[in-house]
């Protein structure tokens, strides 16, 4: 099955390429190919310099029953939390009772069994740390989805950080999640523009085509937005003298490490860009006393009043 839709997809492929992509011999190759043809597949060789086997045209392999947001929620399966932060969670498990009823009797029993013998991402860590994804309403996410795939503008009433929320048209793009945190890709009157899920509101789908690239690479354009925002914005730079061993909890918390020495007592001296004061304050507070501030003196001065008012709670 494998080695038909590999065919179905990909068009005319050689027996050494099949092979790699299904990790066997070509031998093996050749003995299914064998078998296709005698079962009535029909698969066919080409011969020559760029030659390699093929199904007819017109030639398909139906799983029936499966609606199209059941479809898409089995292509992002890879990811249990991708399905929830897009909205198809429901859809996802509608659609494995269909792929399970479609499994031979034979089978079906064995991929029960087996499914129970696995967990991928459960709700809690071993420290019972509840792991919550961010929630935005389904009738939303649906609707951004629609705008998404159809190429059609997009209206959405957005909250950003300390802002009034306000009405926006936008051109969509695509979805990226990332730890548990769904976005949408969008330009507005040209410029490129990255909304967070949960602070969209409401929105609606537009009759009006989306002014965007019939195709995007998504990755690479998650990578220029991530660069433009570790490098633009209201960021702040501060000097840091800190215990080693917690060098990296503070570099992953971190936009970029400008620059970095010992110190005369075996610490570390880096200067470290953040995203803005409170993301600053933030993360040098999870250190507690394995780190200090020593610049801006702003900070220094929010850590200490922060820490005042701890210990005066608990006096």
């Amino acid at each position: 099955m494998s080695l038909v839709l590999l065919l179905r997809q990909r068009g005319r492929l050689t027996a050494t390429e099949l092979a790699e992509e299904l990790e066997v011999s070509t031998r093996t190759v050749l003995r299914d190919i064998e078998a296709l043809s005698a079962a009535g597949v029909p698969v066919f060789a080409e011969r020559g310099r760029h030659g390699g086997f093929a199904l007819l045209p017109g030639f398909r392999t139906e799983l029936t029953g499966l609606n199209p947001d059941e479809a898409l929620a089995l292509l992002v399966a890879g990811s249990r939390r991708g399905t929830q932060a897009f909205g198809l969670g429901s859809a996802l498990a509608s659609a494995m009772l269909k792929v399970v009823d479609a499994l031979p009797e034979s089978y079906r029993n064995t991929a029960a069994d087996v499914a129970e013998r696995l967990l991928i991402d459960p709700e809690t860590d071993l420290l019972s740390r509840r792991l919550v994804a961010e929630e935005v309403p389904g009738t939303i996410l649906a609707e951004i989805r629609r705008a998404v795939f159809a190429g059609n503008k997009l209206r959405i009433h957005y909250a950003a950080v300390d802002q009034a929320p306000t009405w926006r048209t936008v051109d969509p793009i695509g979805l990226v999640v990332v730890r548990d945190q769904g976005y949408l890709l969008a330009t507005r009157s040209g410029a490129d523009r990255t909304y967070r899920l949960s602070r969209v509101l409401a929105a609606e789908e537009l009759t009006e085509p989306a002014q965007r690239p019939e195709r995007v690479d998504l990755d690479l354009a998650w990578q220029e937005r991530s660069t433009r925002f570790r490098t633009g914005g209201d960021q702040i730079v501060v000097l840091v003298r800190m215990n080693p061993g917690r060098r990296e909890d503070l570099v992953s918390t971190a936009l970029a490490v400008r620059t970095e020495e010992p110190d005369t007592d075996g610490w570390l001296r880096l200067e470290v860009a953040f995203q803005d004061t409170r993301h600053a304050e933030w993360a040098l507070w999870q250190l507690g006393t394995d780190a200090e501030a020593l610049a801006p003196r702003s900070l220094r001065i929010t850590l200490r009043d922060r820490a005042a008012a701890i210990a005066a709670r608990y006096a």
